[in-house]
């Protein structure tokens, strides 16, 4: 088995005295994790640093074996290291990607969504809102999707203000009726009727938090990684 193209890099670990094992996020072959010879020499790990694009060449003989990398600089994103925030941002987003994505195994759209969203923390955006978004694309690629669009009581488009945390799904007001206190508030910052701003903010990343545990219990079978709750909490603090 043999690919090659542009990567991501998610994570890197020393290997022995010289190698590091990375992993990669590919747009066409998923998640792609081998051994780079020499990785952890200071040149080339300073290359391999999460959140740099290289150009990748993977190679494996069999499908259950730790392929090797031959990897070149394509570009850094540097502008990740210098800023805490971007650093936490970046950290969240590669544990995310390593906990629940399986390897080899293509996810085109969270990819362009993944490689979007470090590009705005790269240069030093405005992007929390676009995290909460790509924690959401996170669920629907994985099939947890939330239905926030209409109410699935009534039908209705307008006025949505709460979310089952069973489901997934929207409600109205009318809608919850005497079930209101059970359901979770869906924030403006998601088309909801609940909280704006930072509490706004904190209330959508509680949504996505809930149906993310609910993957981890179904889909995933290891909790929630740490680097997520340090993200929420310096998004969140006031």
């Amino acid at each position: 088995m043999e690919w090659a193209g542009e990567a991501t890099v998610i994570a890197r670990r020393r290997h022995g005295e010289h190698a590091a094992i990375v992993t990669m996020l590919t747009r066409e072959a998923g998640l792609l994790r081998g051994l780079v010879p020499g990785g952890g020499s200071v040149k080339r790990a300073a290359m391999l640093q999460p959140g740099n694009r290289v150009a990748l060449r993977w190679r494996a003989r069999l499908d259950d074996q730790l392929g090797s990398l031959i990897a070149e600089p394509a570009r850094a994103r540097s502008g990740l290291m210098a800023d805490a925030g971007a650093l936490a941002g970046l950290n969240a987003v590669a544990a995310l990607v390593g906990w629940a994505l399986p390897e080899r195994d293509p996810h085109p759209r969270l990819t362009d969504a993944t490689e979007a969203l470090l590009d705005l923390m790269d240069v030093g955006g405005d992007w929390a809102a676009q995290y909460l978004g790509w924690e959401l694309s996170l669920l629907d690629e994985l099939g947890f999707g939330l239905a926030l669009d209409r109410c699935a009581v009534t039908g209705a488009r307008d006025g949505l203000a709460y979310v089952s945390p069973r489901t997934g799904h929207a409600v109205t007001a009318d809608g919850a009726g005497a079930w209101a206190d059970r359901l979770m508030p869906l924030p403006a910052l998601l088309g909801g009727t609940g909280p704006a701003g930072r509490e706004g903010l904190a209330a959508g990343l509680a949504l996505s938090g809930h149906f993310l545990a609910r993957m981890a219990e179904a889909h995933v079978g290891r909790p929630l990684p740490a680097a997520r709750g340090r993200l929420v909490q310096r998004l969140t603090s006031p």
